[in-house]
């Protein structure tokens, strides 16, 4: 699940020289063993498949494939014990996906740990992830793509203004984006504006156009609920709706210094398509009647996404929770701040 808005990093391990045994058949074992598990677990499944279809009785289906009718009725009975002991499961699964209907296995996971704690269920992230498989709960990856950057034009280009940038705080680096949602109408355009510490969704506009004007109402929504008064950068891509005068006015107004990508590099504004993909992905699966019942829909899932989604990059941790306690140390300490550093991407 990334699946990330200062970085879009992944968890990594750092592991130092290990001495291997001294010799290498433990491990050539314990390959044959699981190897074994498998091959017996499709066996009594392909056993379960032609008794099932008529084609053979189970007793031949067995011996055709060289395992027992009392080893297939001893795994049958702990399979049924053990769908029966994670009934709870999925209707708790189902009780998230209510509200975040694409959400992954491992923020599944981490949200479930304590109802299954106190439910006196073990059930580690791997075994989740298998009993997910096995109900057909995974989430399927989609793919699609609309352009919405015009960059070809005339009117002047910010220089990128986050390169080596340390995070050290909310409010200190802006990202913005517009992606493309289709209603049952028409294709509509989603403004946002992301902090990139906290990765929370500070301002957004949904438009029937690419006009400026839609896009400046996002900013507008952003440096309303801008709380710390500090340098603040904004960075986009080359969009003419950034460029353009109207918007850098209220950059400008705002004491908002204007950063951009270079060239077509959408790397260079990576953790903002990362953010669209959530919004896409995850929450706004089906398309709305018209533009004001988006409107409605774009509004609560950016507060689902803001106050109840985890983020891997967070910690685990809500975009709103990380905001304010990170604001609230910073108006603690005044100008010094003793918060995390982050990486951008």
């Amino acid at each position: 699940d990334p699946g990330a808005a200062h970085q879009r990093t992944g968890s990594c391990t750092s592991m130092g020289a290990r001495q291997e045994p001294a010799a290498g058949n433990h491990h050539r074992g314990s390959g044959k063993a699981v190897r074994n598990r498998v091959a017996k677990k499709v066996a009594r499944q392909a056993a379960q498949t032609l008794q099932t279809q008529g084609r053979l009785s189970l007793s031949r289906a067995c011996r055709l494939l060289g395992i027992s009718r009392q080893a297939f009725y001893q795994q049958r009975s702990r399979n049924e014990v053990r769908a029966l002991r994670l009934a709870p499961v999925r209707h708790l699964v189902q009780e998230k996906r209510q509200l975040m209907p694409r959400l992954g296995t491992r923020k599944l996971h981490y949200l479930l740990a304590p109802e299954l704690k106190t439910r006196g269920l073990k059930l580690g992230r791997d075994a989740l992830f298998d009993y997910l498989r096995g109900e057909h709960l995974l989430v399927q990856p989609r793919k699609c793509y609309t352009k919405t950057t015009n960059s070809k034009h005339w009117l002047r280009k910010h220089p990128n203004r986050t390169e080596g940038l340390e995070l050290t705080r909310p409010e200190q680096l802006w990202v913005a984006d517009i992606t493309y949602v289709t209603t049952k109408e028409n294709t509509a355009y989603l403004s946002l504006i992301t902090d990139a510490y906290s990765r929370k969704i500070v301002g957004h506009f949904v438009s029937d156009s690419l006009a400026t004007e839609g896009v400046a109402c996002a900013l507008k929504t952003a440096l309303k609920q801008r709380k710390a008064n500090l340098p603040l950068i904004h960075h986009s891509d080359r969009g003419i709706q950034y460029c353009a005068a109207p918007y850098q006015e209220v950059l400008q107004s705002g004491n908002v210094l204007c950063s951009m990508t270079q060239g077509g590099d959408c790397y260079q504004n990576a953790l903002a398509e990362r953010i669209n993909g959530i919004l896409k992905d995850e929450f706004l699966l089906t398309p709305c009647p018209d533009l004001q019942s988006l409107r409605t829909v774009v509004a609560q899932s950016i507060h689902i996404y803001n106050t109840q989604r985890p983020h891997l990059s967070l910690h685990y941790k809500t975009p709103n929770f990380i905001h304010e306690k990170s604001l609230e140390a910073i108006s603690n300490q005044g100008s010094k701040n003793n918060l995390k550093t982050v990486n951008l991407f």
